[in-house]
């Protein structure tokens, strides 16, 4: 098995049956859970908060991977550490002292992310790679599941990959892409509907990881 990561992102799950769900991808080999936490403000939509990743943590040993896709992000770090994160990612957009909020998360035992959104460029986080676990590109504009792929992402994959830490994607990734993705140096890749839109999300799964690891840059 190469080293391509899959990351379900709940998302796209069924609330009703969340610890169904997870144990789905469980089955299928997920590697991490992705949590998308949005707050109306920095993307134009409502999602979860700490309430459900403390949940989440009850019931699997899957890393939990938080995407906080909201304004102030200092403010809420410790809250989501507290409820079970294992991963805290945050958008570049809205981190005024990007330094100072990654030593927080990493001061506390977490893996740190920055998130860049299509639009921002991959130098965005030039000066503070060296400093995070990961660098999340958003390969959608930010606030929906099940958006459409953008494939102007791909040279910025590549771009992002240079700095030598994990580089994960996120939006509007299937089988259909997965490849290329993988291929432009992708280490972890999210995906909701084509993974929880499914009837078998555990195949899902396997069938990504296959097709990753197909073209997945190895060192």
């Amino acid at each position: 098995m190469g080293r391509i990561k899959i990351a379900p992102s709940i998302l796209s799950a069924d609330f009703m049956h969340l610890s169904e769900e997870i144990g789905k991808i469980e089955v299928g080999g997920a590697d991490l859970v992705h949590i998308d936490v949005m707050d109306g403000h920095f993307v134009p939509n409502i999602t979860i908060g700490v309430p459900v990743v403390k949940a989440l943590r009850k019931f699997t040993s899957l890393p939990l991977d938080v995407h906080l896709m909201i304004d102030n992000p200092e403010l809420y770090i410790d809250d989501f550490i507290e409820a079970g994160a294992d991963i805290i990612t945050f958008h570049i957009e809205v981190a005024d002292h990007a330094h100072r909020l990654v030593q927080k998360i990493k001061s506390k035992g977490v893996k740190a992310g920055a998130a860049l959104n299509p639009s921002t460029h991959h130098s965005a986080v030039e000066y503070i790679a060296e400093d995070l676990d990961m660098i999340l590109i958003m390969t959608v504009n930010p606030g929906f599941g099940g958006q459409k792929f953008l494939e102007g992402m791909l040279p910025k994959i590549k771009a992002a990959a240079k700095y030598g830490v994990d580089v994960e994607v996120d939006g509007g990734i299937d089988l259909d892409n997965a490849g290329k993705v993988a291929a432009a140096g992708a280490g972890i890749i999210v995906a909701g509907t084509s993974v929880f839109g499914t009837l078998y999300p555990a195949d899902a799964v396997k069938n990504l990881r296959v097709e990753a690891e197909k073209h997945e840059l190895r060192p």
